[in-house]
């Protein structure tokens, strides 16, 4: 049997590398479809609640992965050697940026590594990781080649950007398209077929490139229109206007117009990282991103933008940010998660702390927050409250939180996010 024939019969073995947001929910969609899925992890935390049915993923519910751990479909290990009983492998590891804002290849480089050290003929190998246009035939296909093997004739490559949206209640891994790009058509074909067996719709494109440009379109566009919105925020408080009202009159047009909506600054992993990825690349063929970058710039800036508010708010009561209690209302990226990565939160904590502030949180999904050399614990809404804190800063409106609550007892709030959107009470700085 080929592996194409495996792989449509659902006789193919599957291993995921990384058991994040992405990876474990992956993992658990091929597991559900009748796969045997072997997933892999350096951390052992990981792979031992997996192989105890114990779900870390808010997106992946404890029953869905017990139940496919105890029928004997979904295992995971640290040992990448086992990579060698495997028919096709899905890396979904970190590409995080640089301090120097230039794309770490090195958990690609890892796992790609991993795999290379194996035997992988007529082995489907797919990168899910976001990453510049150019990784996979670039860095990805000569690794594997390296032993004499050849792409879409002895192995199969191919890249699927991930799409996933945590906290997401309605579209999750199975209902939303996946993008598909091979290193050939035989590559495009395998993958094509082992993804059919978990989303409801499969779309292939003609190249990996396209497939990774396809990725970092989608995040740049809406980092570009956040960029734009939040500098829209700032021109409207120099000339007195309510930028939310403004959003909320012009998003009655019914084309032509999508709303995008103000904040302390972007987080989560791909949308404050993608544009970098994409200014990278272009900057290696002397083409200068001008408008990506610019959005980037704006974005960055607005933690330091919330921070001026706190102290203008401030200001109207007579009393100095310097020594006091500020409480920030969520410190997660967006709400209804715990995902911190790139919060903006964490920028307006550490510029607040730098300012002199005493610094206190709530947030139901971030029991404890390290920081740092700073070590914090949330504190419970009703608690900081009670404590009066001279200023509440709203930087992730969790449905979880009592705003009228937070209305009656909090002498001075800045909003960040529009959550007290019907409240006029002048004690409500917006941005």
């Amino acid at each position: 049997m080929n592996l194409l024939e495996k792989i449509r019969s659902k006789k193919a073995r599957v291993g995921v590398i990384g058991l994040g947001y992405v990876g474990l929910p992956l993992a658990v969609e091929f597991a559900k479809a009748g796969l045997d899925v072997t997933g892999f992890d350096v951390d052992r935390s990981k792979t031992d609640a997996i192989n105890a049915g114990k779900s870390y993923i808010p997106d992946v519910e404890q029953r869905e992965l017990e139940s496919c751990v105890k029928a004997g479909r979904l295992r995971a290990t640290t040992d990448l050697t086992k990579l060698a009983e495997m028919d096709a492998i899905d890396i979904c590891v970190p590409t995080p940026l640089r301090k120097t804002k230039d794309p770490d290849m090195s958990y690609v480089v890892m796992a790609v590594d991993a795999v290379a050290a194996v035997p992988h003929r007529d082995k489907l190998v797919i990168l899910e990781s976001t990453t510049y246009p150019g990784t996979t035939d670039e860095v990805v296909q000569p690794k594997l080649e390296a032993g004499g093997l050849k792409v879409d004739t002895d192995f199969f490559l191919a890249f699927s950007p991930e799409r996933v949206d945590p906290g997401n209640p309605q579209f999750k891994t199975a209902n939303i398209p996946k993008i598909v790009g091979g290193n050939g058509p035989k590559s495009t074909e395998m993958a094509v077929a082992l993804y059919n067996h978990i989303v409801s719709q499969v779309v292939p494109v003609s190249s990996t490139r396209v497939a990774e440009m396809v990725k970092l379109l989608e995040n740049t566009f809406r980092a570009v229109n956040i960029g734009l919105v939040n500098e829209i925020a700032l021109m409207s408080h120099n000339l007195g206007i309510d930028v939310w009202e403004v959003i909320d009159a012009a998003k009655t047009k019914p084309f032509g117009f999508m709303a995008f909506y103000p904040g302390p600054g972007l987080g989560g992993h791909c949308i404050p990282v993608d544009p970098f990825y994409l200014s990278w690349k272009a900057r290696q063929t002397g083409f200068e991103c001008r408008f990506i970058e610019l959005a980037g710039h704006v974005n960055a800036s607005m933690p330091a933008y919330v921070v001026e508010r706190v102290s203008d708010a401030l200001n109207t009561m007579k009393k100095p940010l310097n020594g006091s209690r500020i409480h920030l209302m969520g410190v997660a990226y967006k709400k209804d998660v715990g995902d911190m990565r790139e919060s903006p939160a964490l920028d307006v904590l550490e510029l607040l702390i730098k300012r002199g502030a005493i610094v206190s949180y709530s947030d139901p999904w971030v029991p404890t927050l390290q920081h740092g050399s700073h070590t914090f614990q949330a504190v419970g809404e009703e608690a900081a409250l009670k404590g009066k804190p001279d200023c509440v800063v709203i930087c992730t409106d969790h449905s979880a939180f009592n705003y009228d609550q937070l209305v009656r007892q909090a002498a001075l709030i800045v909003d960040s996010r529009n959550a007290l959107k019907a409240r006029k009470e002048p004690s409500i700085f917006r941005l």
